[in-house]
């Protein structure tokens, strides 16, 4: 779904013991196509699909930036990298990279979990982890689709970012935030080893005029954003 020039949200079904759709986010212009966030493992063709929908040609992806480590927001890595005729450059912050690339576990993820969702996946997409090409830091300004500023959102992830798609003045939550029954929520606790940070890195989001919150479980919310991420932020 386009929601601003050259930003759009993707929707992508996903089994994980449970059916829900999750939402990557595009953004190009005409130099760039960047995705935010991959789906995972087994959703290639399902992504390819859902970008050619929106118009852009999904051979021009040429950068991947991911939110933070979850396999939902990595997993579909190696495929897209893999059908790839050129570089695609890969992004996340650095207290992120190293789970990443493989060179420290997923945070949330046992070995025995891992296994058995990758179980239906071809074994040429099991493989998760992968290098980073460029890595973030908080106040980073991406020169991409009119600009994308990168705000360090720990909590979720060590190493969670949010991204403020500038023109569009639109705030791509990744997992810091979702949307649940039509309300913008903190992140859910089941899955954030550290609530008290994930809630108190909203805090800077008040310095953003946000118009629109893309959260990658529950899509879009509009409406009075900087007044509800305030309420979810008193005491913090």
């Amino acid at each position: 779904m386009k929601i601003a020039n050259g930003i759009a949200v993707l929707e992508l079904e996903m089994n994980a013991g449970r059916q829900f759709v999750i939402h990557p986010t595009l953004l190009w212009d005409e130099e760039n196509v960047v995705l935010i966030d991959t789906g995972m493992p087994g959703q290639f063709a399902a992504l390819r699909e859902a970008v050619e929908k929106e118009g852009v040609v999904f051979d021009r992806l040429n950068r991947i930036i991911l939110t933070h480590q979850d396999i939902d927001h990595i997993g579909g890595l190696t495929a897209i990298l893999r059908a790839s005729d050129h570089k695609i450059d890969v992004l996340a912050h650095k207290d992120d990279q190293p789970y990443i690339e493989g060179k420290k576990p997923l945070i949330k993820m046992t070995p025995e979990r891992m296994a058995q969702l990758l179980q239906a996946v071809p074994e040429s997409d099991r493989k998760i982890t992968h290098k980073v090409d460029q890595t973030l830091v908080d106040g980073d300004v991406l020169p991409f689709a009119g600009g994308i500023t990168v705000i360090a959102t720990p909590g979720h992830t060590p190493g969670h970012i949010s991204l403020y798609h500038q023109p569009s003045k639109t705030l791509i939550a990744g997992d810091a935030m979702i949307v649940a029954d039509g309300q913008l929520s903190g992140p859910n606790p089941a899955v954030t080893p550290d609530m008290d940070t994930a809630l108190a890195s909203l805090r800077k989001l008040a310095a953003y005029d946000i118009e629109t919150v893309v959260c990658c479980h529950g899509g879009i919310y509009r409406g009075d954003v900087n007044a509800r991420i305030q309420a979810l932020t008193e005491g913090r």
